[in-house]
């Protein structure tokens, strides 16, 4: 069985079953692809999760987008790095 498990090296995600490895990963700033606060105060994070957040077939959602404001939250997942960095890119110019 696949490990639901992954760690980051060099932007890739590796599956992974080393508990001690993937723990490690979440002391590491590495794993930020990108955080900032917009300058109308909503706050864009966008991070590897370590987890495989799609439970069912296809590829696994390993990173994870979060656009934080008073109003309302909203959220994408993406598979590689790439894919991060440009729904993030996304996300800043839909809520600017």
């Amino acid at each position: 069985m696949k490990s639901d498990k992954y760690i980051l090296k060099d932007h890739e995600a590796i599956p992974t079953d080393n508990l001690e490895e993937w723990g490690r990963m979440f002391n590491n700033k590495d794993r930020i692809v990108k955080q900032e606060t917009l300058p109308n105060g909503k706050r864009v994070s966008t991070v590897f999760l370590g987890l495989n957040y799609n439970w069912g077939e296809g590829e696994p959602l390993l990173f994870e987008t979060m656009v934080f404001n008073p109003d309302e939250i909203d959220m994408e997942r993406y598979s590689t790095w790439e894919e991060a960095e440009k729904g993030h890119k996304r996300m800043v110019k839909k809520y600017l």
